[in-house]
């Protein structure tokens, strides 16, 4: 057994589904590129593209810039689609700058040829959600964005829309990530709650596990934000309009305040989003993802108002996990915008959700220092391109 599983404390057997399902770990991504279910022709798949329980997946050579987005169908691929909402083409080779609001279109370096039994799912990397850029992947023949059926055979492409800020990218960077999964993976509310009360507990506040009687469950598992503290403590961070590019392969390289505004909570713990404008905040709870399970942030339940918290969507395994105890969650990053009119939120009210799902085998490779990873035991929630700033 692997350190991974043995680090899992035997959940596997907690399983109840056929033999093979969950979504792939990381040794198993590897043993899919061998077989080529993806693969990029003459671009190797690099050893480092390969997360926890994902992909990373490359911008090609070029943009489509469009003057409107579109649905697929399953009656034409994406290329005859394109055919008069495409006024111009970008080379990313030597870089280019994408405009704000402009949709684009880019032809991605990895290809997928599926086992009938294997389906994917796309979702932008934390960093893209983090710059309010909004990514979705096409395929062919498919009426939907980011699930791609079981089977599919043939190319993939992302759209591309940066909303708050312009950004420059080139060829070869990754955006956005692919996981594969086999049959039923979802974790039923019951499997969370026996989680939550095991010897790896899934959600802590303030380093203690939150009981179970707190935990607020609706197919999937939902956090509040954290807006405590004196009326001086920056609890987020608002989008400023305006700002000059970001080069995504920059790293650490721009000053904060350039392009954000500190958010500041109002007496009671509350703050009042603005309508359309892009808001960074932190959860309250650490999360702990442990090596069998991963996580999607899921869209929030429009019934509950106005507010949009979907944007970068995978938890890999990992995450905010530490065998040795010593770390107790990794709080995560909320992407929020508030939608036609302000919207108040107040301190630990819940604002998304996570879906929780098996993984196939605990995987070998996890989320954390060893892998490179941005954001474990984060106390910001700026993206990687900006100084550090506190929260």
């Amino acid at each position: 057994m692997s350190d991974a599983a043995t680090a899992a404390g035997g959940v596997a057997g907690e399983r109840a589904s056929v033999p093979g399902a969950g979504v792939l770990p990381s040794q198993a991504l590897s043993e899919a590129i061998d077989a080529e279910w993806i693969s990029s022709g003459d671009y190797r798949i690099r050893p480092e593209a390969i997360q926890p329980a994902s992909i990373d997946l490359r911008l090609g050579d070029f943009a489509w810039a469009l003057r409107c987005s579109f649905l697929p169908d399953v009656d034409s691929a994406v290329e005859e689609k394109i055919d008069g909402l495409a006024f111009q083409k970008v080379d990313l080779r030597d870089g280019a700058v994408l405009e704000r609001d402009r949709p684009y279109l880019v032809p991605l370096l990895e290809q997928l040829d599926l086992p009938d039994d294997v389906r994917a799912k796309a979702n932008p990397k934390s960093s893209t959600g983090r710059l309010d850029v909004f990514t979705r992947v096409l395929t062919d023949r498919h009426h939907r964005f980011d699930e791609i059926r079981p089977g599919y055979h043939g190319n993939l492409y992302l759209e591309i829309v940066p909303r708050s800020f312009a950004i420059q990218v080139k060829s070869g960077l990754s955006l956005n990530q692919l996981r594969l999964a086999r049959g039923d993976v979802r974790l039923s509310d019951e499997e969370i709650r026996n989680r939550q009360e095991g010897e790896l507990p899934l959600l802590y506040l303030d380093s203690q596990p939150l009981a179970q009687s707190e935990l607020a469950l609706a197919e999937g598992l939902f956090l509040s934000v954290d807006l405590s503290g004196p009326d001086d403590r920056i609890v987020g961070y608002r989008a400023k309009k305006n700002s000059l590019p970001i080069d995504l392969s920059q790293i650490r390289a721009y000053r904060w305040t350039d392009y954000w505004d500190p958010v500041y909570p109002e007496g009671g713990g509350r703050i009042v989003l603005e309508p359309e404008i892009f808001y960074l905040l932190l959860s309250a709870e650490g999360v702990c993802i442990p090596p069998q399970i991963a996580a999607e942030m899921m869209a929030y339940d429009p019934t509950a108002g106005e507010l949009r918290t979907h944007y970068a969507g995978f938890f890999d395994p990992g995450f905010g996990y530490d065998p040795a105890g010593e770390r107790h969650g990794s709080r995560a990053a909320l992407e929020v915008r508030a939608r036609d009119v302000s919207f108040m939120v107040e301190h630990r009210q819940p604002v998304c959700k996570l879906a929780l799902e098996w993984t196939s085998a605990p995987a070998e490779r996890l989320y954390g220092e060893a892998l490179g990873s941005n954001y474990q035991g984060q106390v910001t929630m700026l993206s990687k391109h900006f100084e550090e700033a506190q929260a």
